[in-house]
């Protein structure tokens, strides 16, 4: 199941069955965080994560940054780095790219469609193509 699934948000079922499906056992906080992710297609920080979930019960620091990273490389969702202190976890799976109002914190989509990358450079030797993503920082207008 894409999360390009246009039945937003995913049931209990649907986040069983996608956890299963990108081979990751399903505890009850891993199911708590993915739940909280597959609400909407969002852009959410490990930190706000955190807050939500303990909002009604208990989550450790570390399992919800174990599982977010756990998460990131079975493919479940998108880790978008912003820089090396802020990280978004993407729940959107389709290809697009981002803007990152620098004022706000904010991220927003961006469609694949709408931005045309044309001669990439020779990729290094031994390596292959996994993806291009484009982070277009913006500011507010003043």
């Amino acid at each position: 199941m894409s999360s390009s699934a246009t039945n937003w948000p995913y049931s209990i079922g649907q986040v069983q069955d996608l956890l299963q499906a990108h081979d990751i056992q399903c505890t009850q906080q891993r199911l708590e965080i993915a739940m909280l992710l597959f609400r909407q297609p969002q852009h959410l920080s490990a930190d706000d994560i955190l807050m939500q979930v303990n909002q009604a019960g208990h989550v450790s620091k570390a399992t919800v940054y174990n599982t977010l990273g756990l998460f990131a490389r079975k493919g479940l969702v998108r880790e978008v780095i912003i820089d090396p202190n802020r990280v978004f976890y993407d729940s959107n799976l389709d290809a697009h790219h981002h803007f990152y109002n620098v004022d706000t914190g904010t991220l927003t989509d961006i469609d694949a469609g709408a931005l045309e990358i044309t001669h990439l450079p020779e990729l290094p030797d031994n390596t292959s193509m996994d993806g291009v993503d484009v982070i277009v920082r913006v500011r507010n207008s003043h």
